[in-house]
């Protein structure tokens, strides 16, 4: 997965003053958890627009002025009501033999054959959480739903595999091709679906 550095400064005080007087410098006060004890830093508002503005996941590397580095990931953020501006961030450490949970985004690819034919492309979940060891966080999932036809879906249970865990059970849709007003039998399905009723013809007829 791909990271991003962050450059910051330990922070001493951690009262509403030293925040308030943070967050009018363009600084964010940030929380690092996970770790023996939590960290306080600050870093400007600008080095997190890649992270937080952005539909994909990435893991954070975190440089303290003292020269203390950290690997991490982003756990929560807070926004200003009516500005949008940061006003918090929580971060989780990351340990090379620890798993952790991510929320990554699913990219699809290829163009359906069921919506070719006039069906729509319904994506039930743009993110999917995973757990897993750093190492093996990809940057997002990956479906090719070139051979969907109409009523056809991807579930967890199609994207099983053994670098990362789903926390999802297996039935839950990712995506599906439905059907719609325009939609139009696709030749080949219906050939397979002729040759299907042959066979079965067939069979019952031996029987």
């Amino acid at each position: 997965m791909k990271s991003i550095t962050i450059d910051g400064s330990q922070r001493e005080s951690v009262g509403k003053k030293a925040t308030k007087a943070l967050r009018n410098a363009g600084q964010v006060p940030c929380v690092l958890y996970g770790g023996d004890k939590p960290v306080h830093f600050a870093a400007p508002e600008l080095a997190f627009s890649k992270l937080v503005y952005t539909p994909n996941a990435h893991t954070v590397v975190i440089n303290l002025e003292n020269g203390e580095t950290f690997n991490a990931v982003l756990q929560d953020i807070q926004f200003h009501p009516v500005t949008d501006n940061i006003l918090h961030i929580d971060f989780y450490q990351l340990f090379e033999d620890k798993e952790i949970a991510l929320n990554i985004p699913v990219h699809l690819v290829g163009n359906s054959r069921g919506v070719k034919n006039g069906g729509v492309l319904r994506r039930n979940n743009r993110k999917l959480r995973i757990k897993a060891l750093p190492a093996n966080l990809p940057d997002f999932i990956e479906i090719d739903i070139t051979p969907l036809k109409i009523g056809d879906k991807v579930s967890v249970a199609d994207l099983l595999n053994e670098k990362y865990s789903f926390l999802h059970t297996d039935n839950t849709v990712v995506c599906q091709v439905r059907t719609s007003r325009t939609a139009i039998v696709d030749d080949e399905d219906e050939e397979e679906e002729g040759a299907e009723g042959a066979e079965a013809a067939a069979e019952a007829t031996q029987e």
